[in-house]
């Protein structure tokens, strides 16, 4: 791996060295953590660098944007966690753009950094925000934004199918740790353990799944009082982090003789415990200590069109930024709940390989794919791809989610969401565990016909 770590280097110093021939450099991103991660670091490292630059966060990167790039005539365009599945288009236009990315590359681009160009898997060894992380450290020395890359990593859920980060995800890490950005040790996993009161971390446990426990708060409480763990204190709700180490160990004991206890695989009782990332230069207690926090603190501001707030925070504004962000996250918790309750109303319709629901205009395009991963918890089957279709300005918009258990079976959503909607006249992909598409709207009932099928071959 080291020595893939090193050719990757020597590419992205010849971008690098493209970058820095101009005075002025055009940012474009992806909205999500892993993009707006991504443009925070080579943003910094442009500034830093004493280059000026402009930013740009997109949904989807399709030939209107591009066009629309174009016709602005920058010097050289930057295109981070996006650009690889449009080179040809980039190409026709004539834009002089370096790309870094981590998805799978359609087509060549003379400036390219992308890990599959190398043997590397883009969807769990190195996400976009690693990918940049390695261009920005040509244009300088810029190994303190290791923290950043690995919330991006860990908002693309690239740590997921190991248990931890791995490839050159992990490389970057340990380049962190070593600088003292980031530490890494062996905690429960269960989501919001710097800012959620404990009794919350079980109440909407998705992965594992917690039977009788997730989704029920009053079936939470009661099971920490019946292992004497006292849940409130100095007028506040106690989190995680304010457990002592036995309590901690007392309920992770207990959270696992229940999972047995109702029957669920060993190897799911296990994710249970895993890796954890904490940025070692944010506080304890905030949203950006924690990089899984970090990276929903991220997509609350993105998903809301306020992608410039949550790169303000990547940069290091903990005043106004900070405070506006933390706004939109509670009303991305309170639309994912009206979302959650939409579904559970309506219902998800089952077909023999997946599973789908069409929120319509109900549900924002933006947040359907995080409603569709958390509807599989509650009332979904998890032993389906669950697929969710919002209506969009281009048309309908499409999230797919799986999980790991699927993805041994040989699901790989990113394929199959590609090829389906290609067959009616959509543009689609991602990654194997979670992808997403654009398809006309009069396509959707052909569109889940095929996808249903190439599914079933795929688990066949």
């Amino acid at each position: 791996m080291s020595s893939v770590f090193t050719q990757m280097k020597k590419t992205a110093s010849y971008c690098a060295t493209e970058i820095q021939k101009h005075d002025s450099v055009s940012v474009v991103s992806h909205i999500d953590a892993d993009g707006l991660t991504s443009a925070a670091i080579i943003c910094t490292s442009l500034q830093r660098a004493g280059i000026e630059y402009d930013v740009r966060f997109v949904k989807q990167l399709d030939e209107t944007i591009i066009e629309d790039v174009a016709n602005i005539n920058p010097e050289v365009v930057v295109f981070t966690d996006l650009g690889s599945g449009m080179l040809e288009t980039i190409n026709k236009y004539g834009i002089n753009a370096v790309i870094s990315d981590h998805h799978q590359p359609q087509g060549t681009g003379e400036f390219h950094l992308n890990p599959h160009l190398f043997g590397i898997n883009g969807s769990y060894q190195l996400s976009g925000s690693g990918t940049t992380y390695i261009l920005a450290n040509e244009l300088g020395n810029n190994k303190d934004l290791a923290g950043l890359a690995t919330v991006g990593a860990v908002g693309d859920l690239q740590h997921l199918k190991k248990g931890e980060l791995t490839g050159i995800n992990r490389m970057i890490l340990k380049e962190g740790h070593a600088n003292g950005v980031v530490d890494y040790c062996k905690d429960i996993t269960l989501f919001g353990k710097q800012t959620r009161p404990v009794f919350k971390l079980l109440q909407f446990a998705s992965d594992p799944y917690l039977p009788g426990l997730t989704g029920n708060e009053d079936a939470c409480i009661k099971f920490l009082a019946d292992i004497g763990i006292r849940f409130s204190g100095d007028e506040r709700w106690r989190r995680w982090i304010d457990l002592e180490v036995p309590e901690k160990q007392k309920i992770v004991s207990a959270l696992i003789q229940h999972c047995v206890q109702s029957g669920i695989p060993s190897y799911k009782v296990e994710r249970m415990i895993g890796e954890v990332y904490l940025l070692l230069n944010e506080k304890e207690g905030q949203e950006m200590r924690d990089a899984s926090e970090f990276s929903t603190l991220l997509n609350a501001t993105a998903r809301y069109d306020h992608a410039d707030v949550g790169m303000a925070v990547c940069m290091g504004d903990r005043g106004d930024a900070y405070d506006r962000a933390k706004a939109l996250l509670y009303e991305h918790r309170q639309n994912l709940v009206k979302g959650l309750m939409f579904v559970k109303e309506n219902g998800i319709i089952q077909m023999e390989n997946l599973q789908y629901f069409d929120a319509g205009n109900n549900i924002k395009e933006t947040i359907v794919g995080i409603i569709a991963g958390m509807s599989t918890t509650v009332i979904g089957n998890r032993n389906k791809p669950i697929i969710a279709f919002a209506d969009a300005d281009s048309g309908v918009k499409v999230s797919a989610r799986g999980n790991q258990d699927l993805i041994r079976r040989g699901l790989n959503l990113s394929k199959a969401i590609s090829e389906a909607s290609i067959a009616v006249g959509g543009t689609g992909g991602g990654h194997d565990i979670a992808a997403g598409a654009t398809i006309p709207a009069s396509s959707k009932q052909e569109f889940v016909t095929i996808l249903n099928q190439i599914i079933g071959q795929q688990l066949r």
